[in-house]
């Protein structure tokens, strides 16, 4: 007999929970020339907040499954945003460039929880229609966010300064806290067997003994996330080197977010009509074409037009968004018995390339020149791993 399920949460608290990790590092990045400047660092070092902060997202992924499940969904949640709101304090009053950076780390393990938390909330309340309903408008709040952040960013550094987006990262939080705390009951079923650390290090050696499940989730992760480049990049790009104002980022990185939501739309349309991994490699294809593109204007051209960038980005997105649902499948269906350690290995590797791409992406000169190099080498590897993974199953 299944246990019973508990009451469902409102769907704004599960909103809200989820909404602050993406939140925290998207609209952190049009204050970035202006933490290098004020805090007197280099652009590398202010981009380093970005990279950490996805870094922190990808252990994030390892760290609060097994908790929840030994400790429940709430009390790991509230220690989740308990830690994203203190760290954003420790942001908004940081005197140097170390101490940003590493409060920037904590906020990013602390945002983790409700991204991962608010699925396994809605899996433990809802029945099976209900869950697609919810998961789906999640999924979601997961491309807004990434869409309107920069826009908020934008408008809050060019009016009040940088620091007061970490104000805004410390209210969403408290927020958050306060409505888990007063709203939120325990969700995890009674039944539920607390995980064994034991068990899930056996199922991670296990999935990296298997040249499959390593094809795939290396060109899933370079054709996904190693776009982080390029928003880290971004008003680096589009104000020194393109010369456009600050609050005009938010804009231009409103491209690659509608070109992935259609990237996401077309591979559900093209789901059973074209095979995944000619879809894969087709969509992949496309990204490192738009990223080519990209490197030979920024080589070529003294000064690209920033719309001319922002829509190639967008191309680039796109190709991300076909190929992301294909390869994700391919990758957690390669051992039935290990779906979810193989979801959370796939989502750190993802995250853990997104962070490398961004650290490169701040080395060399002109930040342009280096985003676009690093798009192109990780669609290069994308290419390989994949004809890699369709080789092996043949």
């Amino acid at each position: 007999m299944s246990p019973l399920r508990n009451a469902s949460p409102p769907l704004w608290l599960l909103v809200l929970v989820t909404f602050g990790g993406t939140l925290a590092m998207h609209m952190f990045v049009p204050a970035l020339p202006l933490v290098a400047r004020e805090l007197h660092s280099t652009a590398a070092a202010a981009q380093s907040t970005i990279s950490l902060y996805i870094l922190g997202l990808a252990f994030g992924q390892l760290l609060y499954g097994p908790l929840s499940d030994r400790f429940g969904r709430r009390p790991t949640l509230l220690a989740g945003l308990a830690l994203y709101t203190a760290a954003g304090l420790v942001c908004l009053w940081a005197p140097t460039m170390q101490v940003l950076l590493g409060a920037r780390l904590l906020q990013a393990v602390g945002g983790c929880a409700g991204l991962l938390l608010a699925r396994a909330i809605v899996r433990d309340t809802s029945g099976d229609a209900e869950t697609l309903q919810r998961l789906a408008t999640l999924g979601l709040i997961t491309l807004v966010g990434p869409g309107i952040a920069p826009l908020l960013g934008s408008a809050v550094v060019s009016t009040l300064g940088w620091r007061w987006v970490c104000a805004c990262f410390v209210l969403l939080g408290g927020l958050a806290l306060a409505a888990v705390w007063l709203r939120l009951p325990e969700t995890r079923p009674a039944l539920a067997a607390p995980a064994r650390q034991s068990s899930l290090l056996a199922d991670a050696r296990t999935l990296l003994r298997s040249r499959l499940f390593v094809a795939y989730t290396l060109g899933g992760g370079c054709s996904t996330t190693a776009f982080y480049a390029f928003v880290a990049a971004a008003p680096f790009i589009f104000g020194e080197r393109l010369h456009r104002p600050l609050h005009e980022v938010g804009y231009y990185l409103m491209a690659p977010v509608i070109g992935m939501s259609i990237g996401n739309l077309l591979a559900g349309r093209l789901a059973g009509r074209v095979h995944q991994a000619r879809l894969m490699r087709h969509a992949s294809a496309l990204s490192l074409a738009s990223a080519t593109a990209l490197l030979l204007a920024m080589l070529w051209m003294a000064q690209p037009s920033a719309w001319g960038v922002a829509v190639l980005m967008g191309f680039y997105a796109m190709g991300a968004g076909l190929c992301s649902p294909a390869v994700s499948t391919k990758a957690i269906s390669v051992d039935p018995r290990l779906t979810g350690s193989a979801a959370g290995l796939y989502g750190f590797t993802q995250m853990a390339i997104g962070a490398l791409c961004s650290a490169l992406a701040g080395l060399g000169s002109d930040h342009g020149v280096s985003a676009a190099l690093v798009l192109v080498g990780a669609g290069i590897v994308a290419q390989a791993a994949f004809r890699w993974g369709v080789k092996i199953e043949r």
